[in-house]
Order: structure tokens, then sequence, then C-alpha cells
């Protein structure tokens, strides 16, 4: 894999790609299918854990309708919570 700064970069498109998709509305499902992507890979962009080629970056940016290089922008990195969000209850 990649060195430590790297590793920094990847978690830095994760969180990125995870952004922009949810202010988008779209599912990993949504994306995968604009993008031509395995979700099980989508999964492992987001976590930051699978190096990426430029022309990726380049179709992720293009399916959530950004510039590639906004996926590369700083960002408060928060460790993920293990498990399933708690379902909301309706009043």
């Amino acid at each position: 894999m990649a060195g430590s700064r790297a590793k920094t970069y990847l978690r830095f498109i994760g969180t990125n790609v995870h952004r922009w998709r949810v202010r988008r509305g779209l599912t990993q499902e949504a994306l995968s299918e604009a993008t031509g992507l395995d979700v099980r890979f989508l999964r492992r962009v987001e976590r930051g854990t699978v190096n990426l080629r430029l022309d990726t970056i380049v179709r992720l940016g293009e399916a959530l309708g950004v510039e590639p290089g906004a996926l590369l922008r700083r960002v408060k990195l928060v460790t993920p919570k293990a498990g399933r969000p708690r379902k909301r209850r309706v009043p």
C-alpha cells in the first residue's frame, strides 16, 4: 500500500466522496451505477483503504458533479462508529 502521507490523502478522498454522495442524495448503489464501479470497491474508497488511480478519481468527480480536485481537499477526519446507525423513531 502507500506511505502514511498517501494513506492520509486516501482518507481525505474517501471522506469527501462520502460527503458529496450524501449531499447529492445518492446511495452507494446509485453511485456505483453512475461510475461503473463495484459497490464493494466504493465502500473501500469511502473507508480510505484502497489505492485509487487518477481515472477513478475523475469518474467519481464526474458522477458527483464536482471537480476531481475537490475530492483531494483536506477535511477533518473522524473515526467512524462501528455498526449500523440506530433507526430514527417517527413520533
